[in-house]
């Protein structure tokens, strides 16, 4: 059964691990060209390759966000562990949901209530029914996965950044942050439906 002590151990266990069970480059796929040129991304937020607890599921998601890890189960007792940016305290998501919306270069617009938290940050926005067209100034990023509980919209998402040092951070709105590069290569690799556990 996934809960959050068992996630955590295993976590912890495969942090503790790291120089055993990670290997130093990435998967071969997750390749693309780099958008932020100048930004170095700390080694250990790069994907890896981790050892998980075999009960987990292959093609499950589980985002660790204390860490500021994303593990995709690849099969039992293995997993690609990326690096994430998460949201603020008071803002994050926990829960189970699924990916049931998938978009390259997704439009974007604040949710009202993040209008109101920073209105001088939405000012455009408000009062308005703009939306932000996609492309690489978009905050959305690259790639966009939509998370749904019981076929609503949780309005929260795993996606790309225009903000590649706030990965291993915890300064958004409560979506999961991703580099773009590594927001693709998650895209690519898991369908419509996956299951998405945030601990």
């Amino acid at each position: 059964m996934l809960n959050r002590r068992s996630f955590l151990a295993a976590a912890l266990a495969s942090a503790a691990a790291a120089p055993a069970i990670a290997q130093t480059t990435a998967p071969a796929t997750s390749q693309a060209p780099a958008s932020n040129q100048g930004f170095q991304l700390d080694p250990r937020f790069q994907p890896q390759i981790v050892g998980i607890k075999a009960n987990f599921l292959p093609g499950q998601l589980l985002i660790l966000p204390r860490s500021h890890y994303l593990y995709y189960v690849v099969e039992p007792g293995k997993a690609i562990r990326y690096g994430v940016g998460v949201g603020k305290a008071g803002l994050e998501f926990t829960g189970t949901a699924t990916i049931d919306v998938k978009k390259e270069w997704p439009t974007w617009r604040p949710t009202d209530e993040m209008i109101q938290r920073n209105p001088s940050a939405y000012s455009k926005f408000a009062g308005s029914d703009y939306v932000m067209p996609g492309g690489p100034g978009n905050p959305l990023g690259a790639r966009a996965l939509y998370l749904f509980q019981d076929g609503h919209d949780t309005y929260f998402r795993i996606h790309g950044t225009t903000e590649p040092e706030s990965i291993g951070k915890s300064v958004s709105n409560g979506c999961i942050r991703m580099l773009n590069s590594h927001v693709i290569d998650l895209y690519n690799r898991v369908p419509i439906g996956t299951v998405v556990t945030v601990l």
